[in-house]
């Protein structure tokens, strides 16, 4: 199996504080991998670390058969990111965001501008692309980070927390995008607190709880693993615990 990400014995420490804890992770090329846990689990970091905005403590990383230490710029050609801190520019338009994206990452000026006008009609921002970002919503935000993404035509695709507070409508163009970017052979790693979402689009799964990878593998697999019909939930509370009383009321509440 061709991988697309590999890692090591990955750590990442801050001071005494261990927040990814020598973890092994194996996405194979053109899968979609869900990356859950709860919250402060690692995640964030360990994508951070993946990308190269964060240097591991210890351990390796691998991406696209590349060492990530001695090969990073050669690497980040093929990298597209949505951090869960958007980091747009607010003061530039969607359009001209776009075209600096595309002037950092060298591209031709027809290529460019064919890209642009595809993925703001793909992302429905065509006739809000002369509006300042500040001026955008939460979605339309999510939605142009996607682009920017996009904008290089990347192999792989970090997207940390895509679909967090946005509109159903949104949801379903990202969703259908990014199942018509894995068809054609890209690599998605996704983290979301929303496990249904991840239950519905991805076809392997990696479950983090404090620091250290649980369990990887095909949905599939991990379905058989644990029990017959289990749902994604069911295997991610039985890995990450959860509340033992599911008969716990507040009994001053109606």
């Amino acid at each position: 199996m061709e991988l697309a990400i590999e890692t090591h014995a990955l750590t990442r420490a801050f001071g005494t504080t261990i927040a990814v804890n020598a973890i092994d992770l194996a996405v194979p090329r053109g899968s979609f991998y869900g990356f859950l846990g709860p919250n402060a689990a690692g995640k964030s970091t360990t994508i951070k670390c993946l990308t190269g905005l964060l240097r591991p403590t210890s351990g390796s990383i691998r991406i696209l058969g590349l060492d990530l230490a001695t090969s990073e710029l050669e690497i980040k050609r093929h990298l597209g990111v949505i951090p869960e801190e958007q980091a747009l520019f607010e003061r530039l338009t969607a359009k001209e965001t776009l075209a600096f994206v595309g002037q950092v990452h060298g591209i031709d000026k027809k290529t460019l501008v064919t890209r642009i006008d595809e993925l703001l009609q793909l992302l429905d921002l065509t006739n809000a692309s002369g509006k300042l970002v500040a001026d955008y919503s939460h979605g339309m935000r999510k939605k142009l980070a996607l682009a920017v993404a996009l904008l290089p035509a990347p192999k792989i695709l970090f997207l940390d927390e895509p679909f967090e507070g946005i509109d159903a409508v949104a949801s379903r163009e990202i969703k259908e995008l990014l199942h018509g970017f894995v068809t054609r052979g890209g690599t998605v790693f996704l983290t979301s607190h929303i496990i249904e979402i991840v239950e519905r689009l991805a076809d392997h799964v990696g479950i983090i709880h404090q620091g250290r990878l649980i369990t990887q593998g095909s949905l599939s697999e991990l379905k058989q693993r644990y029990w017959a019909g289990a749902t994604l939930e069911e295997i991610f509370i039985s890995q990450v615990g959860g509340v033992d009383d599911t008969n716990a009321v507040l009994e001053w509440l109606a």
